[in-house]
């Protein structure tokens, strides 16, 4: 869990090309009414923020269900001032979430029945933990939103929170982050390892085969310990608060700056695990079974999770139509990259000044297109995917064949007249064409 700067960030969050296309259970997660602990995590948090987050669920059953959702937005909007409004947003299913400035000296569950009481509306009881977490839509159902939202001091309760038993909401452990990338809670320092491989060891290994075994200094200890961080979060859960334990700050490194690079690092795209961080992990592999230093359940197990890391894309696959999906799950995963290809048209681009040595023989790239079929099997019939990348082409085609068809009509009406239509001048495409049968 990590906290949100500023609006801009906020609104980058929600619109990622990621959270846009995501279902609810894959969408970013946002907690409005706690703090994260020390160590980053979310899970059985205390520490309470300045906002109360309000989720506010209608019956979709209810033969009053869309009056009372057009209702909402009008009647907290008129009550804006009173209630403190930070945010209003129409939720990813059935109704709002709302989130307002608490009432300090107020328990969470007190906040959320004086706001139920101000606005007349139920709030859901089983969300009433201050770890709860709201799938978060696009910013197309954001409806309002101030500044203090980001104020992320910490406030007081009434009195402390001691009892999360009845929290119905299974992602409760996840915070403000992609609901991908968030960790159940951060280990302690006594398991601060790695497959049983100590993360200092990983640490000293990386600097020995990619900086001479040089630890980094004034002038490039931002560059490197981002870098490091970038690849160490595939073996730490994605956890800040466990980075930040592994992480030393080299050179008089400030605690702040050294957290914004891990911050930075944390906000970079998640991907397959590098293979400069593979590289170390089996060097320090090879040498633990050379020296006889390592147990041969700790090696397979380095083994299980690259393989399990190799499967990253396979996994991160969309869903299938039928037809594809069956034919990769007949090869399985190692083959699954040469399926689609052979499936799916492969486009290649034109590449100028690129050259492929084939045999000895240099030769430039071109456009190529490859579909395969057997005869009469529709090869040339519509696919979506080109269809999609040529509509620009045959919509200026049908423009300049009507434009034709209309010359030649005039044509054909001035036949015996003395003024004939002047003929168009079109522009004629010429495409290169071979056919491998």
């Amino acid at each position: 869990m990590r906290p949100v700067k500023d609006e801009m960030e906020y609104r980058l969050l929600r619109d990622s090309e990621r959270n846009r296309g995501a279902e609810k259970r894959m969408m970013v997660q946002m907690n409005y009414s706690c703090l994260p602990n020390a160590d980053g995590g979310l899970k059985g948090a205390e520490r309470v923020s300045r906002s109360v987050g309000m989720d506010i669920d209608f019956d979709p059953s209810s033969p009053d269900y869309e009056e009372r959702m057009r209702s909402v937005p009008e009647l907290v909007m008129g009550r804006k001032e009173e209630l403190g409004l930070l945010m209003l947003e129409r939720s990813a299913n059935k109704g709002y979430h709302v989130v307002f400035r608490r009432r300090e000296g107020m328990t969470q569950e007190e906040n959320l029945r004086w706001a139920s009481e101000l606005l007349g509306v139920e709030y859901d009881k089983g969300a009433k933990d201050i770890t709860r977490v709201f799938f978060t839509p696009p910013t197309d159902r954001l409806l309002f939103v101030d500044k203090e939202l980001f104020d992320n001091q910490e406030a007081t309760l009434k009195k402390e929170i001691t009892d999360f038993s009845d929290s119905s909401d299974a992602a409760r452990n996840k915070g403000i982050t992609d609901s991908a990338d968030s960790s159940e809670a951060a280990p302690t320092e006594a398991s601060d390892c790695y497959l049983g491989i100590p993360y200092a060891e990983i640490v000293r290994k990386w600097w020995a085969m990619y900086n001479d075994s040089q630890e980094p200094v004034k002038s490039n200890r931002n560059t490197l310990t981002f870098e490091l961080a970038v690849n160490l979060r595939h073996i730490c859960g994605f956890d800040r608060g466990l980075l930040d334990r592994i992480i030393p700050c080299y050179d008089g490194f400030a605690e702040a700056e050294k957290l914004a690079c891990i911050d930075n690092a944390l906000s970079e795209k998640r991907t397959q695990m590098p293979k400069r961080l593979k590289d170390v992990l089996i060097a320090i592999r090879q040498e633990r079974m050379t020296d006889g230093g390592a147990e041969q359940g700790e090696a397979d197990g380095i083994d299980e999770a690259l393989a399990k890391d190799d499967l990253f894309y396979y996994e991160a696959l969309p869903r299938m139509p039928q037809g594809v999906k069956d034919s990769i799950d007949a090869v399985g995963p190692a083959l699954a990259l040469p399926v689609l290809t052979a499936i799916c048209p492969v486009i290649g681009m034109l590449a100028t000044g690129v050259k492929v040595d084939v045999h000895g023989k240099m030769n430039s790239l071109n456009l190529i297109s490859y579909i395969a079929g057997d005869f009469a099997s529709g090869k040339g019939g519509i696919d979506p995917v080109v269809e999609a990348w040529t509509a620009e082409v045959k919509a200026m085609d049908r423009m300049y064949q009507q434009q034709e068809d209309e010359w030649r009509a005039k044509k054909r009406a001035a036949k015996n007249k003395k003024e004939q239509p002047e003929e168009p001048k079109l522009p004629v495409r010429c495409l290169t064409l071979s056919i491998v049968w």
